[in-house]
């Protein structure tokens, strides 16, 4: 085929016209008569060919893009988005900003797994733009979903039927194959996107990437087939049968079966070699016609990444490499705080706005009280001890290109009579003190339930993505709510009761209101009654208790199984009891977050509010990780001494990963005591109580390792 870039409009058009007979026939032959004409490969092709020469010649796309093959995709237009559950979850990465710590995630990983020598790991460009996973049965696409919160995800699989570089069928695959990548949109083909948009009159894209994003979650599949979206394959999800024993094998694998892969990823022997490579993609960043915002490095070894497994939502055995944020220079205005769920008062610059990394800027965080003095939390001088004022001008940057944050003030352009800022010693919404603790970093408020900031934050945080994640029930409808005189909601407790004050309500109903109708009220009350049934997890993490967060929260589900059990044992915890000793005993809970659980429990209003929200739910107990037939399932169980054959860290997660709980101390609830070498006064205890103790090897027996 022709170069794109050297043929007139005419000649593209009459080879576009042919090749869409020829796809036409094909689709007929394929999907209604089930006698192919040609092969996948070879139709891929042709429909690839014809989205270059639509996103070439905007002519042809505004003229005779509804009769082309790739806007046609076989179902009328959805009414909305329906769910997908990942098999496995689709997690996010662990970012580093610096050298340092690329050599720091090698240094883990190689102790975690007990591995003085050298690991080898994958380095590859790291995509800006849309995650999606697509999944294959016996060689065809039946499914592709976006990453949503990783364990839910949007049905958007007509749309991806679209994009050319999605294979619809797949030869010599595994009969279950979930290829992940990312969608995105190239640099000319975006600027050829707005060229016909602005010749349209339609709103101009602001980058690529929400493009794409928008590009991809149209509820009309045939606007996604008008659009110029590309797919790059590098990883997948659950699979038949393995595609390979290393990162790199797997790669090839999806290639050869049709994906497009980045040529950029290569193999490094470690972290000298994976920052060489990290300069050569950041140094052809501006060239490569696609936006990158960093390079992930992954281990090369499959069974080494299994092995390192995962955190609670990413993987010990990858990073994500972020390239250097965007810097740039704009006048404080002024300086707001914020309170949030757990009181902290926290300073926002509001600015001058400007562009940074693309994105237009009005807002930065400031951190606290000592950031903008000019020290750290130790006293220590930052920035020179340059403190910031409201009037100066200040260096503005994305961390990660996504939170702005302020860096640095310029002296030379302060204004004569600045004052420096004095830090507010009581709340701005309720007038309470404001306390900071020694040792900590934030000053609190002190007002509690009290104060409307933190609890309607607290709000906020209980209908999040983590926490009962109630569609239609966002921060703006939560701030509406709370503040409605004729329906309010200050309380979780409040929002299970939404629907019948609603329906008592002799004056406006909700679907008379602004922002709601007859159908959006009756969805809302849906979405929370729907939310009644909650597992124990998302319970515990929605309560907002400080120091308690998503891990956390998982931690004290898995031990306690249920409400019951988990309230009961925080009522009684206090120093010295043994439901204390229990409490701290769970590997990953310490003296502060378990005195922040027992504050919570023993506050009559905290209770109040928890024991009116329990009663509204039917709280789902939360079963131990791992297999049900696990000899260890269940069962807690407490590491000593040395270890010969793995790391304690491996040691643990494996443990985990087959449902036992970990503990970090003996108690009368010990099932099982592992003991190596130089195991000192636990393996007394476990002594004392008759807790069963057993060495490495016959832990390595039991659990089949």
């Amino acid at each position: 085929m022709r170069p794109v870039s050297g043929m007139s409009e005419p000649e593209a058009v009459a080879e576009w016209a042919e090749l869409v007979q020829k796809v036409l026939d094909a689709n007929v032959a394929y999907h209604r008569d089930d006698a192919p004409l040609i092969s996948d490969a070879d139709y891929d092709r042709m429909k690839g060919r014809l989205a270059e020469l639509e996103a070439a010649f905007p002519g042809i796309a505004r003229a005779m893009t509804s009769k082309s093959p790739t806007a046609m995709v076989g179902a009328a237009p959805a009414e909305g988005f329906g769910k997908v559950t990942h098999r496995v979850r689709m997690l996010s990465l662990e970012n580093a900003f610096s050298d340092e710590e690329v050599t720091e995630f090698d240094e883990r990983v190689r102790k975690f797994l007990g591995i003085n020598g050298a690991i080898a790991y994958t380095a590859e460009p790291k995509i800006d733009g849309l995650s999606l996973s697509l999944r294959y049965e016996a060689g065809k696409l039946v499914q592709a979903a976006t990453r949503g919160d990783g364990e839910v995800g949007e049905n958007v699989t007509e749309n991806a039927r679209t994009i050319a570089d999605i294979p619809q069928h797949l030869t010599n695959a595994p009969d279950v194959l979930e290829v992940r990548g990312e969608v995105y949109m190239s640099h000319a083909d975006f600027a050829a996107l707005n060229a016909r948009q602005a010749a349209a009159g339609d709103k101009a894209f602001a980058n690529p990437r929400n493009a794409a994003a928008g590009s991809l979650r149209q509820l009309d599949a045939g606007i996604t087939a008008g659009r110029p979206l590309r797919f790059f394959a590098y990883a997948w999800g659950e699979v038949s049968q393995p595609l390979a024993v290393t990162q790199t094998a797997a790669i090839a694998r999806l290639n050869s079966l049709g994906f497009q892969t980045n040529p950029l990823t290569v193999l490094c022997d470690g972290p000298e070699a994976m920052l060489k490579q990290y300069r050569l993609i950041e140094s052809q960043r501006a060239t490569l016609g696609y936006d990158i915002d960093g390079v992930v490095y992954k281990v090369d070894d499959l069974a080494l990444q299994a092995r390192l497994g995962f955190r609670s939502s990413t993987p010990r055995w990858a990073i994500a490499h972020k390239f250097p944020a965007e810097l740039a220079w704009t006048e404080l205005l002024g300086i707001d705080i914020q309170v949030g769920r757990t009181g902290a008062l926290s300073p926002v610059a509001r600015l001058k706005p400007v562009t940074v990394g693309g994105v237009v800027v009005s807002n930065a965080t400031l951190h606290n009280e000592d950031y903008i003095a000019g020290r750290d939390s130790r006293g220590n001088p930052i920035r020179d001890s340059k403190d910031i004022r409201v009037g100066d001008w200040v260096q503005v940057y994305r961390a990660g290109d996504v939170i702005p944050k302020v860096a640095d003030v310029d002296l030379s352009r302060r204004k004569e009579g600045s004052q420096p800022y004095v830090f507010p010693q009581v709340c701005p919404e309720c007038g309470s003190p404001a306390h900071r603790e020694e040792g900590d970093s934030v000053r609190r408020c002190t007002g509690g339930l009290i104060c409307p900031a933190q609890a309607v934050e607290r709000l906020k945080h209980f209908v999040s993505r983590g926490a009962f994640d109630i569609e239609g029930l966002g921060a703006k409808q939560v701030e509406m709510f709370f503040r409605d005189a004729s329906l309010p909601v200050k309380t979780p407790a409040e929002i299970f009761t939404l629907a019948e004050r609603d329906a008592a309500n002799p004056l406006q109903k909700l679907k008379n209101r602004d922002g709601f109708g007859e159908v959006s009220a009756a969805k809302l009350f849906a979405a929370i009654e729907a939310k009644r049934v909650i597992p124990l997890d998302r319970l515990i993490f929605s309560l907002g208790i400080r120091h308690v967060g998503e891990v956390a929260a998982g931690l004290l589900a898995r031990h306690y199984g249920t409400w019951a059990g988990f309230e009961a044992a925080i009522t009684h915890a206090s120093p010295g009891s043994p439901e204390w000793a229990e409490l701290t005993a769970i590997d990953g809970v310490g003296a502060v977050m378990a005195q922040s659980l027992a504050d919570a429990f023993q506050n009559p209003a905290e209770r109040a509010a928890m024991d009116a929200l329990v009663a509204q739910l039917d709280v789902q107990p939360v079963a131990a990780r791992g297999a049900v037939d696990s000899p260890v399932a269940g069962k807690t169980v407490v590491f000593t001494g040395t270890l010969e054959k793995m790391t304690r860290a491996e040691a643990k997660a494996r443990a985990e990963a087959l449902g036992a709980k970990v503990a970090g101390s003996v108690s009368a609830k010990t099932d099982l005591l592992i003991a190596g070498p130089g195991a000192g006064s636990k393996a007394k205890d476990a002594a004392r109580l008759g807790v069963e103790t057993i060495d490495e090897d016959t832990w390595l027996r039991l659990i089949g390792g």
